[in-house]
């Protein structure tokens, strides 16, 4: 059975602005699905819609039949799991003790608490840091750490039939190459296991390779919703950042990708000579 997370006319006003017009979406469990856009087109108050934080000011947003307005805190925070851009901790837990914040909710004990902890710390490779205070940790470790604690809150792809949902703000923005590919391969098993995921990602090519379905958002209004090889075009890459790219599609490969050396003039900015 699918789940599904689902925008009625949903728009939102902050400050006698409109951040966000009305909006139909479909979010549908078993889809990795990720959001792109420039600076300031409204990606992290979209995510922040759809899990509940803001209320829309007209239109609904509904989470598997019931309007999410109807939602006890508890219920919903054992079916959707929420990363934000940035999550400050002031206290000097350990990061341990961070990861088993999320997995409590699920735990019938403190003993299962902690060893579902470092099962998930294991899966993002930080399981050698458990008893290290989370501050103590880089910023591509502390996103790892943050990583391992919202899919423990959600661990379970579906549960009796129906699916839970990870919404994922830029997740892997201070990673590395490896980890990046790494941590979105754990939240592509997750979807692939029954489980629904929506994550704001900025690099195109990332997106690209992992997600089932790409939602452009251009101020506040989707421009763009299908597969990467309907939605990364030449004219859609042009309106939505002011610059012309390249869209290639290999013989070899279905996935498309940019290459930003496609906007590069040369003759412009010649090549640095060698000193040596």
């Amino acid at each position: 059975m699918t789940t599904e997370i689902t925008l009625q006319q949903a728009s939102l006003t902050l400050k006698d602005k409109e951040v966000l017009q009305p909006l139909d979406i479909s979010l549908r469990s078993g889809e990795l699905t990720v959001l792109v856009g420039p600076n300031g087109a409204g990606k992290s108050t979209l995510l922040k819609l759809i899990s509940g934080d803001h209320e829309p000011n007209s239109g609904r947003v509904i989470f598997d039949n019931q309007d999410l307005k109807n939602w006890r805190v508890e219920d919903l925070a054992r079916r959707r799991a929420v990363m934000a851009q940035s999550s400050e901790i002031a206290f000097p837990f350990t990061v341990l003790e961070v990861v088993r914040m999320g997995v409590s909710l699920q735990a019938t004990s403190l003993r299962e608490a902690g060893e579902q902890a470092m099962q998930a710390l294991a899966q993002v490779d930080m399981s050698h840091y458990a008893d290290r205070r989370f501050q103590e940790l880089s910023g591509g470790e502390q996103q790892r750490v943050q990583l391992a604690r919202t899919m423990s809150q959600v661990r379970t792809p579906c549960m009796e039939d129906r699916a839970n949902f990870l919404l994922l703000d830029e997740p892997i923005s201070n990673l590395d190459i490896r980890h990046q590919i790494e941590m979105l391969q754990l939240v592509k098993d997750y979807t692939l296991q029954g489980g629904g995921c929506l994550a704001v990602l900025h690099d195109l090519n990332i997106a690209s390779m992992f997600a089932d379905r790409l939602l452009v958002l251009q101020n506040g209004k989707i421009v763009g919703d299908g597969s990467p090889n309907e939605t990364l075009t030449n004219d859609l890459i042009s309106q939505i950042f002011g610059i012309q790219l390249q869209v290639n599609r290999p013989p070899s490969c279905p996935i498309p990708y940019i290459l930003p050396q496609t906007f590069f003039d040369a003759s412009v900015h010649p090549p640095i000579a060698n000193s040596a």
